[in-house]
């Protein structure tokens, strides 16, 4: 069905008033002046959201900013579902699609501070199907034969996208989808050890090839903890942290929270289009279901990502909860990839446990400060950290594919410009 004409009125749901009273995002609310930032320049976050609403290029957005630990902006535009005529707004519930990846990296480095595991180990260690990978050389003529591989899959490989795994961006991706594909009622387990039954791409260390790999880091917290994945991140960082609609699969009483998908319409000038009708959001609703996809399964809110992202900025401490220790959340934001090139960051761009670096602002093109770190979602999301100016800041939308519009690249710079001190 396409949307024709979305034109909504914006939901100033905090006005300045209640950003100093209401603690809807869970993090103390201020007045933008008194963390250096100004009030009139924030406004053109939302007018910046309405231009792609009303160009009817997105259905709606979250948009939350916090700086020295307490919130200046939380927005949220247009609608959550255009059909039924539902507004978006600061509770709605979101596919985080990748931003799933950073929680999962948290959860094996709270195992890493308990000594179960160094970095340059084998990940075989944990998980022996990773034992003895071949990997895929390309002969002249184009065949291919197999080879041991010199150097075995490590714990930093494996946080780091350089483990050298099929996936379904480049290389032989048909044979990867069929293999790789969630089949019934299967588990992390089954899955792992199917996937570790194709030949590696490249030698591991020595490419940047993003993939489905924070699924095995997933399965190595399981397997060193010996508890899913689901009831760890609940019992280990969700329920710590109090963010309580962070799931794998929703519970039906909050289905109705839940954001609808658009796409495009490439034969209308890109205005969105449903993409899910009928009973397609059911996958996402929680029933006895054992697969839990640490590279991109989880749905949350602003409420409960900012929550995450703020205790990182903290040094891994938030409201007197502690995940991490500051050395540990150092660790996690260096750049571990050196200098190889990131296809998907581009240049100017590392790679650290979980997140992108930036490493020179001028080469990658951003106002975020050298040593920010950073990751999106399939679906339209991002968040930053910017360390240096102790700032968080999150844009939540439901459109995939989205790369027609630069609405997360502009919200990098309606953000930043609104810092004033």
């Amino acid at each position: 069905m396409l949307i024709r004409r979305l034109v909504l009125p914006t939901l100033l749901l905090f006005s300045s008033h209640t950003l100093a009273d209401t603690p809807a995002s869970g993090l103390p609310m201020a007045e933008p002046e008194s963390v250096g930032m100004s009030s009139e320049r924030l406004q053109r976050i939302d007018d910046f959201m309405q231009r792609h609403i009303d160009s009817e290029l997105v259905a709606g957005t979250v948009t939350l900013v916090a700086r020295q630990g307490k919130v200046v902006h939380f927005n949220a535009q247009g609608m959550k579902d255009v059909e039924r005529g539902q507004e978006m707004t600061t509770d709605t519930i979101f596919r985080m699609a990748s931003m799933t990846k950073p929680i999962v990296s948290v959860a094996l480095m709270i195992l890493y501070e308990e000594g179960w595991f160094q970095l340059d180990d084998p990940i075989s260690d944990w998980l022996p199907e990773f034992s003895d990978m071949m990997l895929e050389i390309e002969n002249e003529d184009g065949s291919t034969r197999l080879e041991p591989t010199p150097t075995p899959i490590s714990f930093t490989h494996i946080l780091t996208h350089t483990a050298g795994l099929m996936n379904s961006y480049r290389g032989d991706v048909p044979r990867y989808s069929q293999i790789s594909a969630v089949r019934g009622d299967e588990d992390l387990a089954s899955w792992t050890t199917r996937l570790a039954t194709l030949p590696l791409r490249y030698e591991p260390g020595t490419r940047w090839e993003y993939s489905a790999a924070t699924s095995v880091v997933g399965r190595l917290v399981e397997v060193i903890s010996g508890m899913d994945l689901d009831t760890f991140l609940r019992e280990r960082i969700f329920g710590p942290l109090q963010m309580h609609d962070t799931h794998f699969y929703l519970p039906p009483d909050k289905v109705n929270r839940f954001a609808t998908l658009y796409g495009p319409d490439t034969d209308n000038d890109n205005r969105i289009m449903l993409t899910e009708v009928g009973d397609a959001n059911s996958r996402y609703v929680a029933e006895p279901r054992t697969f839990f996809s640490g590279a991109g399964g989880l749905v949350s809110t602003a409420h409960d990502y900012i929550r995450f992202q703020q205790m990182m900025l903290n040094g891994g401490e938030l409201d007197g909860v502690r995940l991490l220790g500051p050395k540990t959340v150092e660790l996690m934001f260096a750049n571990h990839t050196g200098d190889l090139p990131l296809w998907l960051s581009g240049p100017g761009m590392g790679f650290g446990l979980g997140y992108s670096v930036v490493l020179d602002r001028a080469v990658a093109h951003t106002s975020d400060s050298e040593g920010s770190v950073s990751w999106g979602g399939a679906f339209g999301t991002l968040f930053w950290i910017d360390p240096a100016e102790e700032l968080v800041a999150i844009i939540l939308t439901q459109v995939r594919p989205y790369t027609h519009i630069s609405i997360r690249e502009g919200f990098h710079n309606v953000v930043n410009q609104a810092i004033i001190e």
